[in-house]
C-alpha cells in the first residue's frame, strides 16, 4: 500500500556523483543537510526531520524495530531516508521554479481518490498510517508530491516538438516493407514422409481424390508432420519463408487447386496442394499516419524527458551540501570512488599479490555505430563491433587499422 502514495516520477532520476562543489556553504549545527534556492523554509534537513524519515524507511522495508548504526542495513536505509527527503525540497523546489503548484483542496481530492481506490474501509487505512509510521499529513505531503511531480513530467513532454509531415513520411517509407505490409500466406495441405516412394504413393491417391475428406484420411496415414496429420495436413496462412526450402519456393510459385510433389528437403519428401492464398496487403500512409505521429511524439517526449532528468540531477545535487556522516551520491560535496565497483581490486593496487585477469579501459569509450544503420527506426544505429584485427603480416596485431564496413 505504501507504493500508492511513491513519487512515480521519482524512479526515472539518474544519480550522478556531483564532485565536491566550490564555496561550500557548510551544513547548520542541527541538519544533516542544506540545499541552497530551494523554496523559503523548505532548504535544510533536520536531524529531527530525519529521524522520523528513518523510522518510516525501517518500517516501509518491514524492519520491526530501526537498526542502529552498525547493523545490518542501517547505511542502506540511512540513504533511503535521506534521498526521500531530498527528493521533496528537490521536487518542490522544481515546481517552484516552473511556476506550478497544488491547492489543499487538490490535494484533499486526490487522496479521497487514492484511499478509496486502495483501501477497503477506513479501518485498513488506519492499520496503513500505523504500520507504516505515517500521519495523515505526511500522506498529504506524499499525494502533494506526486501531484507536483505528474505537472512536472507533463509540462517537459508538452516542450517537445511535434513531428512533420516530413519526419512522418520518412519513417513510413523505412517501416514500410516491415512493419505497414502484411506478407502473401497461403492455405496449404501437406504430406510429409522421408520415404520416396510412399510419397509418391500418397499422391496418386490423392491426384484421384483431393477432397478434405480424402486429404484427412491419407495425411493420417502417410504423413510423418505431426502439426498437420491429424488436419487433414492442413497448415493455414502459411507465410513465404515459413518452411523449409525448396518446398517454400515450390508453395509459393504453384497455382492453387494442383496436387504437386513430391518435393525433396531436409525434413523429407513432401506433397502438396495450395487451397487458396490472402495477397499481400500494404496499408498506405493515410490508414497510419496517426499511428506514426503517436509513435514519433512519444520518441521525442522521452527524449526532452531524458535531457530535463539529466539537468535536473545535475543542478539540484550542485545545490545539495550534507554533513560529514550523511554524504551520500546526491550530495555535492560526495567524494566517490573512481573505480569501478565490478572492477578486481588488483586492477589499482601498485603491487598486487594476484594479477587481474581483466581490467576495464582507463577511459570511457562511446561506441560509434556502423555506417548506413543509422535509419528512422533505429536512430542509434547498430554499435560498431569493436575487435583486434591482425597486420596483414601477421605482426603488430594492436597497431593493425581496423577497417570499417562499407555500408550498403
Amino acid at each position: 500500500m505504501l507504493l500508492v502514495f511513491g513519487v512515480g516520477f521519482l524512479v526515472l532520476f539518474l544519480i550522478v556523483a556531483i564532485a565536491e562543489g566550490i564555496g561550500d556553504p557548510g551544513v547548520p549545527s542541527g541538519d544533516v543537510a542544506v540545499v541552497e534556492d530551494a523554496p523559503a523554509d523548505t532548504g535544510n534537513v533536520s536531524e529531527a526531520e530525519f529521524e522520523r524519515a528513518f523510522r518510516q524507511t525501517a518500517a516501509q522495508s518491514g524492519q520491526k524495530k530501526p537498526p542502529k548504526p552498525g547493523d545490518e542495513q542501517y547505511d542502506e536505509l540511512k540513504e533511503a531516508a535521506l534521498t526521500s527527503l531530498l527528493d521533496v525540497i528537490w521536487l518542490k523546489g522544481q515546481a517552484d521554479e516552473m511556476g506550478l503548484s497544488v491547492t489543499e483542496k487538490e490535494v484533499a481530492d486526490e487522496f479521497k481518490k487514492l484511499k478509496d481506490e486502495n483501501f477497503k474501509n477506513e479501518a485498513e487505512y488506519r492499520k496503513f498510517l500505523k504500520d507504516s509510521k505515517f500521519t495523515q499529513a505526511d500522506v498529504n505531503a506524499r499525494v502533494e508530491l506526486q501531484m507536483l511531480s505528474t505537472q512536472i513530467q507533463e509540462g517537459i513532454t508538452q516542450d517537445a516538438q511535434a513531428p512533420s509531415d516530413d519526419a512522418v513520411e520518412t519513417y513510413y517509407k523505412a517501416a514500410k516493407s516491415t512493419q505497414f505490409t502484411q506478407p502473401e500466406t497461403r492455405d496449404v495441405r501437406l504430406v510429409l514422409n522421408k520415404n520416396e516412394a510412399k510419397a509418391n504413393q500418397a499422391k496418386a491417391l490423392l491426384e484421384k481424390d483431393d477432397s478434405p475428406k480424402s486429404w484427412k484420411k491419407i495425411a493420417r496415414k502417410f504423413s510423418e508432420d505431426q502439426t498437420t496429420k491429424k488436419q487433414g495436413g492442413l497448415r493455414k496462412e502459411l507465410a513465404e519463408g515459413g518452411i523449409e526450402e525448396p518446398v517454400n519456393e515450390a508453395i509459393f510459385g504453384t497455382p492453387e487447386g494442383r496436387v504437386e510433389g513430391p518435393v525433396k528437403a531436409d525434413q523429407g519428401y513432401y506433397v502438396f496442394l495450395v487451397e487458396n492464398s490472402k495477397p499481400e496487403n500494404v496499408q498506405e500512409l493515410s490508414e497510419v499516419e496517426d499511428q506514426i505521429k503517436s509513435q514519433l511524439e512519444q520518441q521525442a517526449q522521452q527524449e526532452t524527458f531524458s535531457e530535463f532528468v539529466a539537468d535536473y540531477t545535475a543542478r539540484w545535487s550542485g545545490r545539495t551540501f550534507c554533513a560529514d556522516d550523511f554524504v551520500i551520491e546526491r550530495c555535492a560535496n560526495f567524494k566517490g570512488d573512481p573505480h569501478p565497483a565490478t572492477a578486481p581490486p588488483a586492477c589499482y593496487e601498485a603491487d598486487p599479490k594476484e594479477p587481474a585477469e581483466a581490467c576495464p579501459a582507463p577511459v570511457f569509450q562511446l561506441v560509434p555505430a556502423a555506417p548506413g544503420t543509422v535509419t528512422p527506426l533505429q536512430p542509434r544505429g547498430t554499435p560498431l563491433a569493436q575487435r583486434p584485427v591482425p597486420a596483414p603480416n601477421g605482426e603488430g596485431a594492436e597497431t593493425a587499422p581496423v577497417p570499417l564496413p562499407t555500408g550498403p
